[in-house]
């Protein structure tokens, strides 16, 4: 098994294309990839497809990796290979309808149609669940399950420039705050089992450091002081 430095000097020389190396780095990171994998088996897409889109997510890891990061490369690997195989699961894979809504949603249709005819007006979506003796959302629901879904590659019919709709989306960069998040994972992570303890009743549970004196079994000013020490050494490695 290859050690962190192993690693990125793999790394290093599959930047500059070195299909040896890129072979090994697959080698030795074959199980982190398929683990990945696993979470998204049954959602409709075939295994080897699956491992194809990672293998591209991977490549895409050894390109962009930094070792200015200050993170591992299996760490920033893992989101890397997850939003490729969501990048391509949102672009290709069907929206799957149950036949019992279908059914549902043509009734509906045919019931606005032939209400619009009587009444030169649409019934309302109370008119509708009362009809059928469904709730609102579920009258909603059944309604949009037959809609065609709007691609963002789609193109606004009266621009003239031909823009899809993803060039009127603005573009935020979070690849930065990506890497800050898995860096301050590693740090906290790094930290002893009090500290860990600490950090975590304080600043995800929402706890008081009265709170977390009484769990600790200390003083409140001693979770203070050690909260302070916490926050400090976080600071300077972060």
């Amino acid at each position: 098994m290859l050690n962190q430095e192993q690693i990125l000097d793999y790394v290093r020389k599959a930047k500059n294309e070195d299909e040896n190396a890129k072979r090994i780095l697959f080698d030795s990171n074959s199980a982190l990839i398929k683990s990945v994998i696993r979470r998204f088996f049954n959602k409709g897409v075939e295994y080897d497809d699956l491992y194809q889109i990672a293998c591209i997510g991977f490549l895409k890891a050894v390109k962009n990796f930094d070792e200015s990061f200050g993170v591992k490369f299996s760490t920033y690997t893992v989101p890397m290979i997850i939003g490729e195989i969501k990048r391509y699961m949102r672009d290709n894979g069907a929206i799957k309808v149950s036949r019992t809504l279908k059914i549902l949603a043509n009734k509906i249709n045919h019931y606005i149609d032939e209400y619009q005819s009587l009444n030169n007006v649409s019934p309302t979506i109370q008119n509708i669940s009362e009809v059928f003796n469904i709730t609102q959302d579920e009258v909603v629901i059944a309604m949009d399950s037959v809609k065609m879904p709007l691609s963002i590659y789609d193109k606004y019919e009266d621009e003239e420039d031909g823009q899809a709709l993803i060039d009127k989306i603005a573009y935020v960069d979070n690849e930065e705050k990506t890497v800050e998040k898995l860096h301050l994972s590693n740090i906290i992570n790094a930290l002893s089992e009090r500290e860990k303890k600490i950090v975590i009743l304080r600043y995800f549970r929402d706890k008081t450091q009265s709170e977390i004196a009484e769990s600790l079994g200390v003083s409140q000013v001693q979770v203070s002081r050690l909260e302070n020490k916490i926050i400090e050494k976080i600071r300077q490695k972060f």
